[in-house]
């Protein structure tokens, strides 16, 4: 698929999955509010609990606290975390647990503390699309579902990429056995392998 979407494929494909903001109700007491169940949640304290991502801090931290921890990057998966950058009011920045990977320009994700629902902040919507509008298609820039407007919100959202649930010291370990059966190839390492084995053999 083209990495650029044009605007009538975009629209077409946000038609066919529609979009489900549903709001649940999660644990601390307020008026109206069940027993055991809270009322309002921050974004970065329900991608937490919803992700088992752990990390801590205002949202826009978790890109740089991920590193060492956590894989990052920037194509989206199911389970990671899109990270947002600071930008006007959202002083803070905001993260997003990605639900569905739709196409390469589109996913779903569910997150807390977005739209207000009936009327309330701090509540959390399912499966709710997020499109990349920059230039590259590395999701450094996107537009989000916005519940009051009923379609994409206006405004266009930049950010830092992914948080994986995979830890960094996994992928690390990854590539350093890559690099090393990489290594073992080069023509050097070959002749010192050789020597070994002979040795062994003898």
């Amino acid at each position: 698929m083209p990495k650029r979407l044009t605007a009538a494929a975009i629209a077409i494909t946000i038609f066919s999955v529609g979009f489900t903001s549903s709001a649940f109700a999660d644990s601390s007491s307020s008026a109206g509010a069940q027993p055991g169940e809270r009322s309002s949640w921050q974004c970065a304290q329900f991608a937490r609990m919803f992700s088992g991502i752990q990390l801590f801090g205002d949202a826009w931290t978790w890109w740089q606290g991920a590193m060492g921890k956590y894989a990052r990057g920037f194509t989206p998966e199911s389970g990671s975390v899109l990270v947002f950058k600071p930008f006007g009011p959202m002083s803070r920045g905001h993260v997003a647990v990605v639900s569905q990977v739709l196409t390469d320009r589109i996913i779903q994700v569910t997150h807390a503390n977005w739209s207000p629902v009936d009327g309330r902040r701090g509540q959390i919507e399912n499966n709710v699309t997020v499109v990349d509008v920059s230039d590259t298609g590395d999701w450094s820039k996107v537009k989000v579902w916005y519940k009051p407007s009923g379609d994409l919100g206006t405004k266009v959202y930049p950010t830092y990429g992914f948080v994986y649930k995979a830890a960094a010291s996994a992928l690390n370990a990854a590539k350093a056995a890559t690099n090393a059966t990489v290594s073992a190839f080069d023509p050097a390492n070959r002749a010192a392998l050789s020597a070994q084995v002979a040795d062994a053999l003898r």
